[in-house]
């Protein structure tokens, strides 16, 4: 059965880039784009994200409660020694819903609309920062797991895990994947003038990604990252990425046609390959302390709550996913089952 729970938490946070992804890039498309564009991004955001912005987020509230569950020694070190990221990244989730309800629902046309709109573009620029860095921090090697009080420092303790040029780096390549899924989301979505705008936000931000993809691999091993050595010395991750340079091809081609389902594939397939890449060499040691690694079977909830687990996760599945099926389809995003 915990292998069930391990695909739940697999799945959820496959969701979470693709869907929640694709939501904050939004905002940092509309964030570099030209006023009049921004216009226009502003009204197709609001028509497509607008009936299941909020859906995207339940699939972090179940990985959190996977791990709360079901590897709570695992989630002790991950919310304690990463705290600070973690809530400044709560806090620009909660800032962006705010500013995303109150721009279109404000009853008052004022200037207060500016204050909406940098709200949320702002706050969709820096969440995905602090939830890459997060993920950053636990590969960085840097967390520091204190046996005593007076064994490390504050900045220790809390802030060089997550607060380096690894995690940082890791915090702009996810924020940067994050654009690269919305304006891939955004081309099939806005009307067919206005398409060509998100043809070329697609092209930037794959470039992008592709560039600060390298970067952060070449910094981390020059800094004697363990992640990295261990990342280079996968033939599985390795493969991954090579499978995904080839793919940028057709992925280039479907994006340049416009063909809307074509780019939302392989852009889907560029995201399970980078969490492939990323994940299948570590597994099951996923966090990078200072003084080595810990496996998230270390200390594993009791078989039972495992067993009570997996069984929710199962009925909640059978649920949510036709539901989230409908949800989707019914306000037409998805397009595969469209002529």
């Amino acid at each position: 059965m915990i292998y069930v729970v391990l695909f739940f938490l697999a799945f959820s946070l496959l969701l979470y880039v693709l869907l929640a992804g694709a939501d904050f890039g939004a905002g940092i498309v509309e964030l570099f784009s030209s006023k009049e564009n921004q216009a226009i991004t502003k009204k197709t955001v609001y028509r497509v994200m607008g009936p299941v912005w909020e859906a995207n987020h339940i699939w972090i509230i179940i990985m959190i409660v996977i791990l709360w569950v079901g590897f709570p020694s695992f989630y002790n070190i991950l919310m304690v020694s990463l705290h600070i990221p973690l809530t400044l990244m709560l806090l620009g989730i909660t800032l962006r819903g705010i500013a995303f309800v109150f721009r279109h629902y404000d009853a008052y046309k004022d200037k207060s609309q500016l204050v909406y709109d940098w709200m949320f573009r702002v706050s969709s620029l820096i969440t995905p920062v602090f939830l890459g860095m997060t993920f950053g921090a636990l590969l960085s090697g840097k967390i520091n797991i204190a046996d005593a009080a007076t064994q490390y420092s504050f900045k220790e303790l809390y802030i060089d895990a997550w607060l380096n040029g690894f995690s940082i780096l890791t915090g702009l390549f996810f924020t940067a994947l994050c654009a690269f899924l919305s304006a891939i989301l955004l081309i099939g979505e806005a009307e067919i003038e206005s398409r060509k705008i998100y043809v070329k936000k697609a092209f930037i931000a794959t470039i992008v990604v592709v560039f600060v993809g390298f970067i952060t691999i070449s910094y981390g091993f020059y800094t004697n990252v363990l992640f990295i050595d261990i990342f280079l010395h996968n033939y599985i991750a390795i493969c991954a990425v090579i499978l995904s340079g080839i793919l940028l091809y057709p992925l280039w081609l479907s994006i340049k046609n416009e063909r809307r389902i074509y780019s939302r594939f392989f852009a889907g397939i560029q995201v399970i390959l980078i969490l492939v890449a990323a994940l299948i060499p570590i597994f099951p040691n996923m966090l990078f302390t200072s003084t080595g690694s810990i496996s998230i079977f270390n200390e594993v909830a009791p078989a039972s709550a495992i067993n009570v687990l997996g069984i929710s996760l199962l009925i909640g599945g059978s649920i949510i996913l036709p539901g989230l099926f409908h949800l989707l389809k019914s306000f037409k995003m998805i397009k595969i089952l469209e002529r």
